[in-house]
Order: C-alpha cells, then structure tokens, then sequence
C-alpha cells in the first residue's frame, strides 16, 4: 500500500534581502516638500547610496497625511509639523545595513530644518495584500489610463497578476533636475509573495527621491470612503 498524507503548504517565508530601516528622529518640523533636500543630506551622509540601485529613500510623512493617502498640498507655504513618533526610513540591501547605521547621532540639514538621527531597527517588507505608492513617476501629459495601462505592464514583468489598482492624486516633487510629477496608486489583493515583490522591487524611476516605493495601507475601502467626504 502507498499512502502518503497532504503536506498543507508552508507559510510564506518574507526574504530579508531587501528590508526597511526604521529610524528614530528628532524633529519638529519640515518644508513639505523635502524630497530633494533630504535626498541630497542622505546622499552626502551615505555617499555609496547613489550606487545601490534597490535602495530608497522614503519621504517624510506627519499624521496630516491621512495615512498615507492625503497631503496638504501648498509646497510653497506649508509646513510638516512631526510628532515624537515620526520615523525616517530608508529601504535598502541587507548588507548595507551596518554602513546605514552610521547615520545613528548624526544630524541631517533639510533646509533651514535639522534631523537628529537616533537609534534604527530593521523590519522585513510586509505581506499586507493592500500597498501604494504615494508618489510614481508620470507626466502631465500622460492620462490616468495610460498611467494605470503602464503600471500594469510593468507589474506584469515581475510577474504580477494585479486586479485591481487605483490611481489617486497627483502631485509635483522638486528633483535633482526640475520638477517631477508623479501620482499615487494603490495595489489590492495581491499574493503575500506579490505584495513583497512589488516592495522590492518598485515600479518606475526616483527611489532616491521617495518615488516607485511601496508600502502597506489599511485598505482600499478606506481611500473611497476618504475621497468621497472630499
């Protein structure tokens, strides 16, 4: 006689190749558009940043954000006004974290504002079946269906079957090079193992300026019911 049990399949095992760095930080407040001067303070602090294609630098986000998915929208005259639980993360290889460390008791200059950097920990990528970006690369003349097509190509290349995206707001970073504008989008129901790959891995160019970077959000829902109290 053969007989042999169903082996149930093994949780999902999320890779630690590519992690977030959780920094603590001192810090009352920042320009709300920072992208440029903290990506510039980074890069000065962590020279060999520029070279490692996979990192990122996520931008700064205080609790007016609504999760996430909202943001004051006056660049030019607002400011950011953080709490003491404000973190600054950076996403980066795993072997580059004892080089990231370093940044622990340093001070960033964000303008006329000052970062005190204090101890980081490590977390793995989440598995959350719900992730957006706040900001990836577009243009003003691409429309949002020929954005959310383009998305959806490239998550195709990393082997992605997404079902549902949602395109939000647009908005318009300082980069190294002129201004950038970018739009939101949120990804739902993936698989544990897409959600993280799509962490890893981004969609589109300016990882270095908080751009292509994904993270967890409570839910699609969520965001309808938050743009229809608009």
């Amino acid at each position: 006689m053969f007989w042999e049990e169903n082996k149930s399949d093994k949780p999902y095992q999320v890779p630690d190749d590519i992690v977030d760095l959780v920094y603590k930080i001192n810090c009352k407040c920042l320009p709300l558009e920072h992208a440029k001067s903290l990506s510039m303070a980074i890069h000065k602090a962590l020279p060999w940043i520029a070279d490692e294609d996979s990192a990122g630098i996520h931008l700064i986000h205080g609790a007016e954000s609504g999760n996430g998915w909202m943001r004051p929208e006056d660049p030019a005259n607002e400011l950011l006004y953080l709490s003491k639980r404000t973190k600054m993360t950076l996403r980066l290889p795993k072997e580059r974290l004892p080089e990231a460390n370093e940044l622990t008791g340093q001070k960033l200059i964000i303008d006329d504002y000052e970062i005190e950097v204090g101890a980081a920990s490590s977390k793995l990528l989440s598995t959350q079946s719900t992730i957006f970006s706040r900001y990836v690369v577009s243009t003003e003349t691409e429309t949002e269906d020929e954005f959310l097509q383009r998305v959806y190509a490239e998550l195709q290349k990393l082997d992605i079957k997404i079902n549902k995206l949602l395109c939000g707001k647009t908005h318009i970073l300082q980069g190294h090079y002129g201004d950038i504008f970018t739009r939101s989008i949120m990804l739902a129901e993936l698989k544990p193992e897409e959600s993280v790959r799509v962490q890893q891995h981004g969609i589109g160019e300016g990882r270095k300026l908080g751009c292509g970077l994904f993270i967890p959000h409570k839910g699609i829902a969520a965001v309808k019911e938050a743009e229809e109290d608009l």
